[in-house]
């Protein structure tokens, strides 16, 4: 029996170990994203303490979130260079905290939001191409995609170009989480739907033409309602699939 345990005992050990390469090196590029990450907000913003030590808050807590993930529930012994796309872009997306503390020009936040959504879906290719696809990389995705529509629409309306009204095309992730709280089969698992990858990725390019000022002018309300009533057929869409399965369960 005690050969059993300590045979066990060193596989759980050789398998820490094995996790724990790839947990270092995000951490090593995301410490090194650190010094990258505040030359932008200075580009940005200038010399603005409150900014940049807010951007660099946000982006040093997730990533720690995410090194420490990677090490309970990533299953590969290489980090991934689609892991390291997924931080470049949430070092990006933490720097557009920045413009909502100090001032910048929409058409360099605008710049830098349409960089994020270029490498989007990058990640993903990369994962495939290399053989490391995991449920712990498309969680990563999926909770940058959904901070950088968050920071999107509270840039749309701290710019000014268009009212509160916004925020609806930044917080239906978030509303949904909390909502799994009350409703815990709204967090069962749904199965994966091109609409509703297609449904984001209109959210963010709506979110990314209304920081263009002529746009916000002039389209700002048919850009929003499509955009949001989009969101809500997405939505109701797994809604109305989950619950069903509870039914059926």
């Amino acid at each position: 029996m005690s050969g059993v345990i300590s045979s066990n005992a060193r596989n759980t050990l050789r398998s820490a170990l094995t996790l724990r390469a790839p947990a270092i090196c995000l951490a090593v590029f995301a410490v090194i994203g650190t010094f990258a990450v505040a030359v932008l907000v200075i580009m940005l913003v200038g010399w603005d303490v409150a900014a940049l030590a807010t951007v660099l808050a946000v982006y040093l807590t997730g990533a720690m979130l995410a090194v420490v993930n990677m090490q309970r529930r990533y299953p590969h012994r290489a980090v991934g260079l689609c892991n390291m796309v997924t931080l470049l872009r949430f070092m990006l997306v933490a720097t557009l905290c920045a413009p909502l503390l100090g001032t910048a020009e929409p058409w360099f936040a605008l710049a830098m939001a349409a960089i994020v959504l270029a490498l989007d879906g990058l990640d993903g290719w990369l994962a495939r191409w290399q053989g490391v696809v995991s449920t712990y990389g498309a969680r990563f995705d999926m909770e940058v995609d959904s901070a950088f529509a968050l920071i999107l629409a509270l840039n749309v309306w701290a710019y000014g170009n268009t009212g509160a009204i916004v925020l609806l095309l930044g917080l239906p992730r978030y509303a949904f989480v909390v909502a799994t709280w009350v409703w815990p089969w709204l967090g069962r698992p749904v199965p994966d739907r091109f609409s509703r990858k297609l449904a984001c990725v209109l959210q963010i390019v709506a979110l990314i033409a209304l920081l263009a000022p002529p746009v916000a002018e002039v389209a700002a309300l048919p850009v929003l309602t499509a955009a949001i009533t989009i969101l809500v057929f997405s939505f109701g869409h797994d809604i109305i699939w989950l619950h069903r399965q509870k039914r059926s369960s």
